[in-house]
């Protein structure tokens, strides 16, 4: 009997000291397959809640500059639309003028695409008139390419004063472009409830 319980002290003993002897890399490893038991719990599921975090505040920011945006009234046309609608018809004057200065009867190709180009200005600018978001969004597309072409114009400008006009001309496209996003979202959004329409 005394030997009996002597043993069993003995292994209570060892297994008490193998309990506390555990290396950490098997302490991480049962940890890691507790982890695996509750369903991947410690792995995945900080990034995720991260990435939620970072979609929840870029939600609330949209929803907050959404807020401050006023519907358009009835009959309302913003400043940046009116002044865009004016550039185009400009730009579509211009490019008459510039076709009536240098027609030429036999490039007929180069008429035709005066033409065109003075139409669709004419076409952007009516529609801007009358805050239309296509033309809005067609007068946008419009500066992008300017920007693009007068910037890539910027690189093969002979002279300084080639180079202060295309970059007037960039910036102004520029700054009309950025007033007009705002514009643009103001046109597209719905009445607000109980608005006299």
């Amino acid at each position: 009997m005394a030997q009996r319980g002597s043993r069993k002290r003995r292994k209570q003993r060892q297994g008490a000291r193998a309990a506390t002897d555990r290396t950490p890399v098997a302490q991480s490893a049962e940890l890691g397959s507790d982890a695996g038991r509750n369903g991947g719990a410690g792995t995945g599921a900080a990034p995720e809640r991260g990435m939620s975090r970072g979609y929840a505040r870029s939600r609330a920011k949209d929803d907050a500059v959404s807020a401050q945006l006023e519907p358009l009234r009835p009959g309302e046309r913003p400043r940046a639309v009116t002044a865009g609608a004016i550039v185009a018809a400009i730009a579509a004057l211009a490019n008459l003028v510039a076709m009536a200065v240098r027609y030429d009867p036999d490039a007929s190709q180069k008429t035709i695409q005066s033409l065109l180009g003075a139409a669709i200005l004419v076409v952007v600018a009516v529609g801007m008139w009358r805050a239309r978001y296509w033309a809005v969004l067609g007068m946008q597309t419009l500066l992008a390419i300017t920007i693009v072409l007068g910037s890539l114009a910027l690189l093969t400008a002979v002279n300084l004063a080639a180079a202060l006009l295309v970059g007037v001309i960039v910036a102004a496209a520029g700054t009309l472009f950025w007033f007009l996003v705002k514009a643009m979202a103001r046109i597209q959004m719905p009445p607000r409830p109980g608005a006299d329409r």
